[in-house]
């Protein structure tokens, strides 16, 4: 008796639902305008990631204008950016949602105005800093106390304090940078067929007993991520890992450079479509055009590795890094005055070897 009340009840109200032809058309276009928005932002989040990790530069870069065309990249008429350009890239391993992101890598690539060469300048990550609202930490801690800031977690957010403590610190202006995680970094390996890593000295990973001869060799995504996360067991601990970090942007570069992607934008626009969108870019305006444009200014795109200067203290009960009070002010100075080839040519002791 119930059952045959409900079906009359539903009988009577059909002729008042509304035809669902045009609901599931609406929801369909939808989904689509989302799914397309999702590929412009990981493909322009890519871009970034890729050619600032080439070591080119961009004042700023809103990931959500960038067009996946290939024949956009190659757009006439635009004029590259004048003068000294610094992207600041993050390197996060994965430490799980709940857990804030500390950044393992922290790497500020620095263009000269007169578009020489690429410079790879290594903060470490143990540098005991001022970060601004937090007092002195550890300069990885910026991007945990960034991105937890209203709770939650948000990388772009812990990007953001990390690049004003950076600015703080240096006193040169950042125009663009990335959170790079170690899965993208991965992807993009492996789309390469591999890096060309070389090492001064064996390596042993603490994670996996693999051993890394010293010498030139051809690294996977996997193998990479590997010898990246190494420094238990390095003569210098962390700053060994920096300088390994910079070899192996060096060999990528060089890489991407042997395939033609520097210069090859249909080359370029494959790698994007296939890369993971999990990557974060912190930029305020601009287009990836600009970044483009920057490439064939380059003199030479091997660049040359160098850490800011510093000492090992102690602060209460545990170990830091702080900026070597002889040698920091002048690399510094050379860092904000846009001489970076001079200082190097005059302290070559302190170049890494990256070749």
């Amino acid at each position: 008796m119930i059952e045959d009340d409900l079906r009359a009840a539903f009988a009577r109200h059909e002729p008042l639902t509304p035809p669902t032809g045009p609901v599931r058309a609406a929801i369909a276009r939808l989904v689509a305008v989302r799914r397309r928005r999702r590929r412009r932002l990981g493909a322009g989040g890519a871009a970034l990631a890729l050619l600032a990790l080439l070591g080119v530069g961009i004042p700023q870069f809103t990931p959500d204008r960038v067009a996946g065309d290939a024949t956009l990249l190659v757009e006439p008429g635009r004029r590259a950016p004048a003068g000294a350009l610094n992207v600041l890239l993050l390197g996060v391993d994965s430490r799980g949602d709940e857990m804030p992101p500390l950044a393992d890598s922290v790497l500020l690539v620095h263009i000269p105005a007169d578009r020489s060469r690429p410079y790879l300048v290594s903060l470490s990550r143990d540098l005991e800093v001022a970060i601004p609202g937090y007092g002195r930490d550890k300069l990885n801690a910026a991007a945990a106390y960034g991105a937890r800031a209203d709770g939650g977690l948000d990388l772009a957010r812990g990007y953001e304090l990390i690049r004003r403590t950076v600015t703080d610190l240096t006193g040169v202006r950042v125009d663009a940078g990335a959170v790079i995680t170690f899965p993208v970094l991965r992807q993009l390996t492996d789309l390469l067929s591999g890096v060309e890593v070389c090492l001064p000295q064996r390596v042993r990973s603490s994670h996996t007993d693999r051993v890394f001869p010293a010498g030139c060799q051809r690294l996977d995504g996997r193998a990479s991520l590997d010898l990246l996360r190494q420094r238990r067991d390095l003569p210098d601990g962390g700053v060994d890992r920096d300088r390994n970090a910079q070899r192996f942007a060096a060999g990528l570069i060089r890489r991407a450079g042997e395939q033609g992607v520097l210069h090859d934008p249909v080359r370029f626009s494959r790698i994007l479509a296939e890369l993971d969108p999990e990557l974060t870019v912190a930029t305020t305006g601009g287009s990836v055009l600009d970044l483009v444009q920057v490439v064939p200014e380059l003199a030479s795109v091997e660049p040359v590795g160098l850490s800011l200067p510093a000492v090992v203290s102690r602060t209460g009960d545990r170990w830091v890094l702080r900026p070597d009070p002889a040698a920091a002010p002048a690399f510094l100075a050379a860092l904000r005055e846009d001489r970076l080839a001079q200082w190097a040519g005059q302290h070559p002791e302190r170049v890494t070897r990256l070749h």
